[in-house]
């Protein structure tokens, strides 16, 4: 199936490794001109230069803290400059720490929101004027299946990748004659440094090891395994491409069934 994105032009933020990499590298392949994004210098430029080196694709790594308020518009406006103009943008970031409600401050809370909620809100403001210039704008905001289902001590995640879930559906209904379409994907656990990281943290937690407490989570799948980068970087690709013009507001579980819910 032709995806019609060769030589679109995609700017993926939280892409040095996991989801954001695997979204990058999918784009990459399909003949799109990418430009990615990390907080870390090397390991972005590292990640750029991989898939470069396995896709033929011309990709830029861009540094940069995307909750710092003043560098979501810094990315963009470097990443058009480069591509000379914007077709896809994919707002990524890492979640906030796994923990109890009584164990996080105001601090991390407020934390928490810049990561999870105002860095999609700031790039997306500073990409409008752009995307609206395309004649194949898509936005794809990376969020979680917690926003359905909430997962036990991600209070954070929970309750602040909510608030994203709403802004993607609003901005689907309110720019849609606009021409852009906006879609969240709800990951559930894929093996991801991220995940392994919040293994980690219940192994600690319940006095096991990392493999066991990933085989445990695994079982909530019907498939009875975590999913792969690759698997849900194909219905990202998908969701951003042409071929899915018509797919806007569409909250999609990328999930290997581990959402119990009908709705």
């Amino acid at each position: 199936m032709d995806l019609h994105l060769q030589d679109k032009r995609a700017l993926v933020t939280g892409a040095s490794r996991g989801l954001g990499y695997a979204v990058a590298l999918g784009l990459a392949r399909e003949g799109c001109r990418v430009v990615v994004n990390s907080r870390d210098t090397a390991q972005i430029a590292a990640a750029a230069e991989k898939i470069a080196a396995e896709t033929g694709a011309p990709v830029t790594g861009l540094a940069g803290d995307v909750t710092d308020p003043a560098v979501p518009a810094r990315l963009v406006a470097e990443a058009v400059q480069i591509l000379g103009g914007l077709d896809l943008l994919v707002t990524n970031a890492g979640g906030p720490p796994a923990g109890a409600f009584e164990s996080f401050d105001e601090t991390a809370w407020q934390k928490a929101i810049e990561l999870s909620f105002l860095s999609h809100v700031r790039l997306i403001r500073a990409a409008l004027p752009h995307l609206k210039q395309s004649g194949a704008a898509s936005v794809l905001t990376v969020t979680s299946y917690s926003v359905k289902q909430p997962i036990p001590n991600l209070v954070l995640s929970n309750s602040v990748r909510a608030a994203t879930v709403g802004l993607t559906k609003s901005l689907a209904l309110e720019l849609g004659a606009a021409g852009i379409r906006f879609n969240s994907i709800l990951p559930a656990w894929t093996e991801t440094e991220r995940v392994f990281e919040l293994m980690t943290f219940r192994a600690r937690q319940n006095g096991t090891t990392v493999e066991e407490e990933m085989a445990k989570q695994s079982k909530d799948s019907p498939l009875g395994r975590m999913g792969k980068p690759e698997e849900f970087a194909n219905a990202a690709v998908f969701l951003l491409s042409p071929a899915a013009s018509y797919l806007t507001g569409v909250m999609l579980t990328v999930d290997g069934g581990m959402y119990k819910g009908t709705l």
